[in-house]
């Protein structure tokens, strides 16, 4: 079935050109609608038109110039083809400046006027992507507490979340690195209704000599250098939640009191004899098996037990493909934020490479790649920055070569297009002909340096 997007409004005002275009794109399977009136083309712009449009400069009354800054008004995402005479060159990459996605010169051939067709429709595509995208993370992120996922896995997720969360249930969360375990357990503690704080400790982080002061508290004189009381963490979260991340690290001696401290709902500091009582809830998380461990002696089967009262289990990335460009858009957006600077979305390409590779650093990684992205550098899946997929076909290769070449030559002479094309050494028209196949505008490399 043929998408919205993938439809074209072709204007001219020559009989036998109108009828060779339209020809040519419905043997490539591309619905055409023709008009020999730029004016009739308007009204159908005017209603919403979700595809592109193909028009001749050259005609009277209204001019493809004209038509041109008239669709851009009424909408400016519009990819608009221009369709130019021999000496209507610079004309059209004028337009191209003003606006215009791409042009092309008669007489042309049938095989070069679909490409430049489909090229124009795959970014009208893209674009309704993403503004369905943007408008899907602006209604799923209040109800997500930044739990986000659209797959099938995630909804079970979060339903199952939205159940236990008003509980006082300790909850124990398996995850790969970097799979969102500490975004589950904020969630959690968000939903929970609970008064106190919510504390995340990593047990892999804390030195062995100073983890049961981190977790319990000490008193004054409690060992050499405790010159003042402190309150441990267990202690601060009191009517709220501890997330202990990488429980698997804890030492056997440690997981004893810890135990002690859910049995009983009370705890001890260091050089104390008083009993202090606690309304804690316990949120664990490992990316390890703890029951095998516990076989093996590396963690307490009494303790595992005691936090498997629940058990939440993160897909990996990898499983849930579908998942990373709603994920994508939403990290891209906070770099945008972070770094005072905007970038554009996946294209096709980039989105099929996303798909394809397999996230060993899962939703961290991915944040990592829209952070390289807003700044500038190549953040390709896999970090091959400036590298291209020996698994793609070889006009494929070269093409992500070429892209690459052009956008560090952009962003050396800070979006610079007199000093990109000297460098590069191509006629202009070629330089601009390049920057509408690979999406690339100069403006996103401006006021940039070589440190970016």
């Amino acid at each position: 079935m043929t998408h919205p997007c993938e439809h074209v409004l072709f204007v001219d005002d020559d009989a036998d050109v109108r009828e060779a275009a339209q020809q040519t794109l419905e043997l490539a399977d591309i619905p055409v609608e023709c008009f020999d009136k730029p004016e009739k083309a308007l009204e159908r712009i005017a209603n919403g038109w979700p595809g592109i449009l193909v028009t001749d400069i050259r005609m009277p009354k209204m001019t493809g110039m004209e038509l041109l800054h008239r669709t851009v008004e009424m909408d400016a995402e519009m990819p608009v083809i221009l369709v130019t005479g021999h000496g209507d060159v610079a004309t059209a990459v004028k337009a191209m400046r003003s606006g215009a996605f791409d042009f092309i010169e008669k007489p042309f051939a049938p095989d070069y006027f679909v490409d430049i067709v489909r090229r124009a429709c795959a970014h009208r595509r893209l674009q309704s992507e993403n503004r369905a995208l943007k408008a899907e993370l602006a209604r799923h992120l209040p109800a997500s507490n930044g739990l986000i996922g659209r797959t099938p896995a995630m909804e079970r997720l979060r339903s199952l979340i939205g159940n236990i969360a008003p509980t006082n249930a300790h909850v124990l969360i398996n995850g790969e690195t970097g799979a969102g375990k500490e975004v589950v357990a904020r969630t959690l503690h968000d939903m929970s209704g609970r008064t106190g704080p919510f504390v995340a400790i990593n047990c892999g982080a804390v030195p062995e000599n100073l983890i049961e002061s981190e977790l319990f508290g000490h008193e004054a004189g409690a060992f050499t250098g405790a010159d003042r009381k402190r309150i441990g963490k267990f202690e601060f979260a009191d009517k709220g939640t501890v997330f202990l991340d990488e429980i698997e690290s804890m030492p056997l001696s440690l997981q004893i009191r810890l135990l002690r401290v859910l049995q009983e709902r009370a705890l001890e500091r260091l050089g104390s004899n008083t009993v202090q009582p606690i309304d804690l809830r316990v949120v664990a998380a490992t990316k390890v098996d703890l029951r095998e461990a516990a076989t093996r002696g590396e963690f307490r089967e009494d303790l595992y037990y005691r936090l498997n009262v629940v058990q939440l289990h993160i897909p990996p990335l990898r499983e849930r493909k579908d998942d990373i460009p709603l994920l994508f858009q939403h990290f891209l957006k906070q770099a945008e934020d972070r770094f005072g600077r905007s970038f554009a979305p996946l294209n096709a390409d980039e989105l099929a490479k996303f798909t394809s590779y397999d996230w060993p650093g899962n939703v961290r990684e991915l944040r990592n790649a829209a952070e390289r992205r807003v700044l500038g550098l190549e953040s390709l899946a896999g970090d091959t920055a400036g590298t291209t997929d020996p698994t793609l076909p070889l006009p494929r290769q070269v093409e992500a070569f070429e892209k690459n070449l052009i956008c560090e030559a952009l962003r050396k002479h800070g979006g610079n297009v007199t000093a990109t094309v000297a460098t590069l050494a191509v006629p202009r028209k070629t330089f601009y002909d390049k920057l509408a196949k690979y999406e690339i505008s100069p403006a996103d490399f401006r006021n940039r340096t070589d440190a970016d």
